[in-house]
């Protein structure tokens, strides 16, 4: 068995134990997540990434189970690592590269968990148009993370076989994130309302599905008259598992301009995923108040696209993950600073 399954399969171990805490210790009767506990869990949620980050930096070589020189300067020019190995010294060597999947691994994360804002805002849209009942949100935003796990292990490594064996394909990815970011900057407010009778998938649904007209409690099914139907709560839980679809579209290949290792795109990616519901529960009732943020997103994917369709001019003018990194987090302070130094106007309605 090879080093990165056994790694990959240990991650995957680690990821189901959280969410079998999860269902046991917050699902076990419907209630709404206090602030309190939001801010917990996403400090236990970041805690773990940080955490990972250290493992990397230590223990790194054991990912793909690195060795000896020859095997170190494989890996490095198979994943396109930007960084010089110093001949004659593996233990010097190793280091650099085990820094390096270290600041690629925080880089990625920290890109996905920004862009996770933004799935937010819709997926706060969603909940408000079928009108969800708040101690609902936690158990469709639970099942929800599962069917998002699954879709990015497809997306992540499908996309480093296509970059692998058609390296052109960056270019295309470039130039999509440069185009959404662009469109995003452009997007008036408004742009993300939800209809609920005419959303695709709603339809989609009710041509497969008998589909109950109201709620059943916390229940995704419901049986009437020995009719097996799905109740309102299951189709918020497809649309946003059809919203997180939509997003690793744009966020897959945005990791991929940090690093073109698909098991650290795939870790970074999961580990932000794994936050996502607590820092909803966080967020919930003041992102509204965030309002550059948006913006700040679409500066964001703008400059990651710029950066994938320049990779071979950047090399050579010395760009690394570091800057990368630092570019990402003033984006996002700069956005959210705005936000709260120039507050959005509310109109007044005259009496």
């Amino acid at each position: 068995m090879s080093n990165e399954l056994l790694f990959s399969i240990g991650f995957l171990l680690f990821i189901t134990l959280i969410l079998a805490l999860d269902l046991g210790l917050f699902s076990k009767k419907e209630h709404v997540i206090s602030l309190k506990q939001a801010g917990i869990m996403s400090l236990i949620m970041v805690g773990f990434a940080i955490g990972f980050y250290f493992i990397l930096i230590t223990e790194g070589r054991e990912l793909h189970g690195i060795k000896d020189f020859s095997h170190l300067k494989e890996i490095v020019a198979r994943h396109q690592h930007h960084i010089t190995l110093i001949p004659n010294n593996f233990e010097q060597s190793l280091a650099l590269y085990q820094q390096n999947l270290g600041l690629e691994f925080l880089t990625g994360y920290v890109i996905e968990y920004a862009l996770s804002v933004d799935n937010i805002f819709v997926i706060v849209l969603i909940f408000s148009a079928f009108s969800v009942e708040e101690k609902y949100y936690h158990r469709v935003l639970f099942w929800g993370i599962l069917g998002a796990i699954l879709m990015r292990f497809i997306f992540i490594f499908v996309g480093a076989a296509l970059i692998t064996k058609f390296g052109w394909i960056l270019y295309v990815f470039g130039a999509f994130l440069v185009f959404t970011g662009v469109k995003m900057f452009f997007s008036k407010e408004g742009d993300d309302k939800i209809d609920p009778e005419n959303h695709p998938v709603v339809k989609w649904t009710s041509k497969i599905f008998a589909i109950h007209p109201k709620y059943e409690g916390k229940n995704f099914f419901v049986k009437i008259n020995a009719k097996r139907m799905v109740t309102p709560l299951f189709l918020v839980l497809l649309i946003v598992e059809f919203t997180d679809l939509l997003f690793a579209v744009d966020s897959i290949p945005a990791i991929f301009a940090v690093t073109k290792d698909p098991y650290i795109v795939f870790f970074s990616n999961i580990f932000a995923i794994m936050g996502l519901r607590s820092m909803f529960f966080l967020l919930v009732n003041i992102i509204h108040k965030f309002h550059y943020l948006k913006t700040g997103l679409a500066f964001l994917l703008t400059f990651i696209g710029v950066k994938m369709l320049a990779h071979v001019y950047l090399e050579k003018w010395g760009f690394t993950t570091e800057h990368s990194l630092i570019i990402i987090l003033s984006i996002l302070v700069i956005s959210i600073v705005a936000s709260i130094i120039f507050p959005k106007k509310t109109v007044k309605v005259a009496k």
